[in-house]
């Protein structure tokens, strides 16, 4: 689960859902093969953040690299995509900003995608 009875999986598709609407509708001309890719595979850190381990104790400011590293391993993503997935948590991760429109998407969508899922 990621918010509220929400699956991580569910919550990857609704920001790439989202983060696809805003780029078109606001006309943002963001790479959109990368925006996808990177907005589904920003939360695939592969463990369950919900059960107490210390290797997981920060999740809110360590999934992001550990998202990144996954995605790089298992899909080979681009350096672009990575930036994206590792910036998703700014301003909780106060030193990995979005360098691209592709990670300001991406952590705009993510914010409100998770808003909705909590409330």
């Amino acid at each position: 689960m990621q918010h509220g009875s929400t699956s991580t999986y569910d919550h990857c598709k609704s920001v790439a859902l989202l983060s696809f609407w805003i780029n078109r509708r606001l006309r943002l001309r963001a790479r959109e093969h990368e925006l996808i890719r990177a907005a589904f595979l920003h939360d695939f850190y592969l463990y369950d953040w919900h059960i107490p381990e210390e290797s997981h104790r920060l999740h809110g400011f360590s999934h992001p690299h550990t998202a990144a590293e996954n995605a790089k391993r298992v899909f080979g993503i681009s350096s672009s995509e990575a930036d994206a997935i590792e910036s998703h948590m700014w301003p909780l991760t106060i030193t990995k900003v979005p360098r691209r429109r592709e990670g300001w998407i991406i952590c705009l969508a993510d914010k409100i995608c998770a808003i909705r899922e909590i409330i």
